[in-house]
């Protein structure tokens, strides 16, 4: 038995994790759906009804409940230990999956009203229930985990995010903040992009990537400088945001990304170089490309800054947020998803018949033909549905 099997079995009872991947699956449907049914509204500006709602059933339906079930998953195996509570995690996906339909339908119909309200408040105490589950797993176990501050530290970004997601909803009609609820959407859609998905992938994925490759490569100074320079990059972008500083100096946030990202790829390239298993699956490469896919809404957002006129501006948003949201997330999300589920299922299906003889490996009930045949249309197709979110504001 490998590693990584080993390592997995003692991770948390499929049915906290399941509910969430099934459910994330249908966030993602529901987002294809969506940007099929509202492209015409993608001629006229991102903030509009029916972007808003597409935006956050791909941030929240799709991303974050996948994060959620995967991270309930595999917590346990960073901070060497238990989840500290399956009530916690159920309590996590009924106020989530409650609250999320509520706050899409609220956006798509533009009901500013108790949808949004109901669906908001819903969401950030799902949030907190994870949030508590994070931490006193962590602090239960291994609390000097690296990795475990990855995933402390991007929960707390996601209320953070949250949090001001509420403030937002009911500032549309009581002013509850100094500005109208646009002038925060940087704000808010920074802190859940950098602070939250960008802090947890590189968490998860600094640990799962050499563990998948089986590669004994570890190096905690580069990760906790790669903690660093993401988190002084966020809190810098915010200071400069809110305290209205010049355009060039938003170049330090950037670039402190860039170089986040860019050692993070070392990281993993390290780990690949010494890796036991010689033949990379098609998981893992999804999950490797997605590191340099990374890099592209930063380099939009270096180009936007210092070379992009005015009018052309809502256009590189655009571009900016698909390449996000369909690019680097939902890229490592397929090859994680697909690289996990087999253990997932080999846990919940064989591991109390292991000792009664031979039973499937994971990848044995696995159909890798149909994962490479979605990899190709979704890799395939990336760069055109790009270009034509770029195109499509006039």
């Amino acid at each position: 038995m490998t590693p990584i099997i080993g390592g997995l079995q003692k991770t948390t009872n499929y049915r906290v994790v399941l509910p969430f991947y099934i459910y994330a699956s249908l966030g993602l449907l529901l987002g294809t759906t969506l940007l099929l049914f509202s492209t015409k509204d993608l001629f006229v500006h991102y903030f509009n009804p029916h972007i808003l709602a597409l935006t956050h059933s791909m941030a929240l339906a799709w991303g974050t409940m996948l994060i959620f079930g995967a991270s309930h998953q595999l917590l346990p195996v960073l901070v060497e230990g238990k989840l500290n509570s399956d009530k916690l995690a159920y309590l996590t996906f009924g106020l989530m999956a409650i609250g999320i339909p509520f706050l899409i339908y609220g956006f798509y119909v533009f009901n500013v009203g108790a949808p949004l309200k109901i669906g908001a408040t819903m969401i950030n105490l799902g949030v907190l229930c994870y949030l508590l589950n994070v931490i006193s797993t962590a602090f239960k176990n291994n609390q000097k985990n690296i990795h475990a501050w990855f995933a402390i530290t991007a929960t707390i970004w996601l209320l953070t995010t949250t949090f001001l997601g509420l403030l937002l909803v009911f500032n549309f009609q009581t002013p509850l903040l100094t500005n109208n609820s646009v002038y925060y959407l940087a704000v808010h859609a920074h802190l859940g992009i950098i602070g939250w998905f960008l802090l947890m992938v590189i968490g998860l994925g600094s640990r799962l990537i050499p563990m998948f490759l089986i590669s004994k490569y570890t190096n905690n100074k580069i990760l906790w400088l790669i903690f660093a320079l993401l988190n002084f990059a966020l809190i810098s972008f915010l200071g400069f945001y809110l305290s209205g500083a010049p355009t060039y100096l938003y170049y330090i946030p950037n670039v402190m990304g860039v170089a986040a990202i860019l050692l993070f790829g070392r990281h993993c390239y390290k780990a690949y170089k010494i890796r036991i298993r010689k033949n990379v699956d098609q998981q893992v490469t999804t999950s490797l490309i997605s590191i340099v896919l990374m890099l592209i809404p930063f380099i939009i957002l270096i180009v936007t800054i210092g070379a992009i006129p005015k009018a052309y501006i809502n256009r590189m948003v655009m571009l900016y947020g698909f390449t996000i949201f369909f690019g680097w997330i939902t890229a490592i999300i397929l090859g994680m998803t697909f690289k996990t589920m087999p253990f997932i299922i080999w846990n919940k299906v064989y591991h109390s018949k292991a000792h009664k003889g031979r039973t499937p490996a994971p990848k044995e009930i696995f159909n890798n033909k149909v994962y490479k045949i979605m990899q190709l249309c979704y890799l395939g197709d990336l760069p055109s549905l790009s270009l034509a979110s770029y195109y499509s504001i006039k």
